[in-house]
């Protein structure tokens, strides 16, 4: 029995009611669920986001908001089950399950533990350094990022249902952008049970997610400045949107990732037998029936050596020879159907579209043997492996994307003309290396990086580890120029900053430290009446000082911390090869001897609240200290994250002054702070 598909809008699920369209299995065609978007009012879903759940988001902190992230993920976690089983009439396996459920779930974690880690507890970031932008040092800037006003649509592809939209679903809510989300026809229905588990969770605050099942009406009419748009998908569907008048009029900012030509390139030196081939045939293949290669980062062109092709066709046809098609709900089934009907047509036309150009040298699009599945009614597709033997000729198999188990294989003379057909492809998301020959990585890699988002360089020396050609990670780029849209999802912060502005804020040291919560150079620094050690995290205020009283080094002390530490570098032990050096002026007391002696005038020695140092950063020895002269230090607390219940991070500025007041360090020193108990 089919199921109705509600629709979420406003903080409650709304059934469809007319004009329902049907989704199909892909296994055996009987329909699965229904949909129909007709009668929402998208200006209102646009409108709610913006007046409810964008305001409820940005009242967090991005330690907050991390949180909502992992409890989310955890929650998930607990009920994945019913998604994989739901998922099979799309056509899915258990592997294909892992990589779009799973790791949608990931993540989620992934996000909210670089949102703890990475981000202050606050609700702005301040990027880069202080600029001064006065003689005077009295007029500063900074650039800081805050929260768009607006709302995220995002509009998914079919062939990662959970995945493609929790990707999208992660960096927005960490930013502080509530989401409306808009899954792809085919495979609604395990978005909808996914969202429906979200919602039912209670953990996003109202407002945050909306969810279309159907057709997006005139959802993009609404759209303004602070809008952000993210698309995965078509080429064509990506013009219509970006070209959309009030995308285009109202500057939308557009998030696209679309068509790509992806290849996978075999080096000279990965003749058969080497490891580096092995790994090559195992990849191509694995590429080639994830999903039954509904990817977009799934291997379409497959480059290698002119003396090597005969070796390449036989290893992948013989791997390919082993996979199993068929009904993905039963054990030993490699490779499921594609999604639907329509979807294999279209494939079958793509892959007449590169025969022009190629032979099929494995598989027949229209015959596959089937187990558990009849090829009459369910989607089922054998994977297809042609081959090209002019690619310099040829344009389709450069332009075309067969958006299923197919890739193409095509052999060259040299690197050069490697890098020029991979160039070809106007623009992919990932490309993979297969070397371990440092000349033909460095040359490849090279020419190859200006066209791609990501390159994949796999040996002997990181295949157990490496997570493979097909698998986007979250602190990497996901994105890729030209042909591949252009635009970049995920890659870590950079993807939470696609919703936010970034502005360049000036005025006076005390301004721009009152609003960045960052005290720096110029801006009050009250001298404590106590030492700042001897006061808890809570207690101590960006601002809080404290100056040292001064200590003369002596070259004593500079032999002595030499035979010490067994760093008797000429410079701090031979005047005359001192003297020759540009640097120095004679013998100077060691680097890190100041530190040490530094460390030893601002330390509070009993017991308290300050419980550890974790580092030092951003250090640097501006002037050589010579024996008999002063250094005294400035202490200041420049900026406050709290960590946990029980403690917090202090960054303190430290600079090291010598008896001219003339600075020969500066550096942050980190400490943890126990926190008042309440």
């Amino acid at each position: 029995m089919s199921i109705l598909l509600d629709s979420y809008v406003k903080d409650r699920w709304i059934a469809p009611s007319t004009r329902l369209v049907d989704i199909p299995s892909a296994i055996d065609g009987h329909t699965v669920a229904r949909i129909s978007s007709l009668g929402l009012d998208f200006g209102e879903m646009v409108h709610h986001a913006r007046t409810v759940g964008g305001p409820a988001l940005r009242a967090l902190t991005f330690h907050q908001r991390a949180d909502l992230l992992r409890a989310l993920a955890e929650y998930l976690n607990a009920r994945k089950e019913p998604l994989y089983a739901l998922a099979a009439d799309t056509g899915a396996t258990k592997r294909d399950n892992a990589i779009d459920i799973d790791g949608g779930i990931g993540t989620l974690f992934a996000y909210a533990s670089r949102g703890r880690r990475e981000l202050p507890s606050e609700r702005f970031v301040v990027e880069g350094p202080t600029e001064s932008l006065s003689k005077g040092g009295n007029f500063v800037g900074a650039h800081v990022l805050t929260a768009l006003r607006g709302v995220a649509v995002h509009i998914n592809a079919f062939n990662f249902p959970c995945w493609g939209t929790l990707e999208k679903l992660a960096p927005a809510l960490l930013a502080g952008l509530p989401v409306i989300t808009k899954p792809a026809t085919q495979t609604t229905y395990v978005t909808q049970a996914m969202v429906r588990s979200i919602i039912e969770s209670g953990i996003l605050p109202p407002g945050t997610l909306q969810l279309i099942c159907g057709s997006p009406g005139d959802l993009l009419d609404h759209l303004g400045g602070q809008d952000v748009l993210s698309f995965t998908g078509s080429l064509e569907t990506s013009e219509k949107l970006r070209n959309h008048p009030a995308v285009s009029r109202n500057a939308v900012r557009f998030i696209a990732e679309r068509d790509s030509l992806n290849a996978a390139v075999l080096g000279p030196d990965a003749a058969f037998g080497t490891p580096e081939f092995d790994l090559f045939v195992k990849e191509v293949v694995r590429e080639m029936t994830v999903k039954a290669g509904q990817k977009c980062t799934a291997i379409r062109r497959i480059l290698v050596p002119r003396a090597l092709e005969g070796a390449a066709l036989d290893a992948l046809q013989t791997q390919l020879s082993t996979v199993t098609l068929g009904d993905p709900r039963l054990d030993g089934v490699h490779m499921g159907p594609l999604v639907g009907l329509t979807q294999r047509d279209a494939v079958r036309k793509r892959i007449a579209e590169i025969a022009r150009e190629a032979e099929v040298v494995y598989g027949d699009p229209e015959k596959a043997d089937v187990l558990g599945g009849d090829i009459r009614v369910g989607a089922f597709m054998g994977p297809v492996l042609l081959r090209c033997g002019r690619p310099r000729e040829a344009r389709h198999v450069h332009a075309t994307e067969a958006f299923g188990p197919v890739a193409t294989v095509m052999p060259y003379d040299d690197l050069d003309e490697a890098v020029s057909l991979v160039a070809k492809g106007e623009g992919s998301l990932v490309a993979s290396v297969f070397t371990y020959d440092e000349a033909s990585a460095d040359a490849l890699i090279s020419g190859i990086a200006p066209f791609h988002g990501r390159v994949l360089v796999l040996d002997r020396d990181c295949a157990k580890e490496s997570t493979g050609h097909g698998s986007p990670l979250p602190g990497l780029v996901h994105g890729g120029p030209g042909r591949a849209g252009g635009s970049e999802e995920l890659g870590g912060l950079r993807a939470v900053y696609h919703g936010m502005q970034r502005t360049a804020v000036q005025g006076s040291p005390r301004r721009i430290a009152a609003l960045t919560r960052a005290w720096i150079k110029g801006a009050p620094a009250p001298v404590s009446m106590s030492h700042p050690f001897t006061r808890d995290y809570d207690a101590l205020a960006v601002g809080d000082t404290v100056w040292t009283h001064a200590r003369t080094i002596t070259l004593e002390d500079i032999e002595h911390f030499a035979q010490f530490t067994g760093d008797t570098f000429y410079a701090h032990m031979d005047e005359e090869a001192a003297k020759a050096n540009p640097f120095f002026p004679g013998r100077v007391a060691h680097g890190y001897l100041v530190l040490s002696f530094a460390a030893g005038l601002f330390v509070d020695p009993a017991p308290g609240p300050l419980l550890a140092n974790i580092g030092l950063d951003n250090l640097r020895f501006l002037k050589p200290v010579c024996p008999g002269e002063e250094i005294r230090v400035r202490l200041t607390v420049k900026q406050k994250q709290a960590r946990k219940s029980e403690y917090g991070e202090v960054r303190w500025d430290a600079e090291v002054f010598n008896q001219q007041d003339e600075t020969v360090a500066r550096y942050d020193l980190l400490t943890m702070s126990a926190r008042r108990r309440t």
